[in-house]
């Protein structure tokens, strides 16, 4: 449901961090105009492709998929949400900081869940690896068995 969630909130969190952008970009120095815009446009473009292959990976059942996205979340969404949150430059905008404290706070909770339902299904996934090896074997053994007698 996070990510159900997390989709929906993109655009506004999109139009929030733009508005704050623009409007503490004059007022902030040189270094943090280039690094807070490069980070923002990093961070859309990397949560579109991480909730693609979060999305991919949940509904088809696949687990490199399921996994990209846990490992998006992980190593570089959270980390730019992070220093978004944190050093915003010297204007703190209240819009700003609340948008990126609930993108962090569904990131927090994508991470967790992600992570169990990355379990879950690797779980499944070798279960019913190990279960096709097994009735491959039992079907192939009877016919073997025949040949030899007949």
């Amino acid at each position: 449901m996070c990510l159900f969630f997390n989709l929906y909130y993109l655009p506004f969190w999109i139009v929030c961090c733009g508005v704050s952008l623009e409007m503490k970009y004059s007022s902030i120095s040189i270094l943090y105009q280039i690094l807070t815009l490069t980070t923002f446009i990093f961070m859309i473009l990397l949560e579109v492709i991480r909730l693609y292959v979060g999305y991919v990976g949940n509904l088809k059942e696949q687990v490199p998929e399921l996994a990209g996205f846990w490992l998006l979340t992980i190593v570089l969404q959270f980390p730019l949400n992070i220093f978004l949150l944190i050093f915003g430059g010297t204007t703190w905008l209240p819009l700003e900081t609340a948008s990126n404290v609930v993108l962090a706070v569904f990131l927090l909770f994508e991470i967790i869940f992600g992570f169990l339902a990355l379990r879950t299904m690797v779980r499944q996934q070798m279960i019913k690896f190990h279960l096709q090896q097994f009735y491959e074997v039992e079907e192939i053994e009877p016919e073997g068995m025949r040949n030899p007698v007949t």
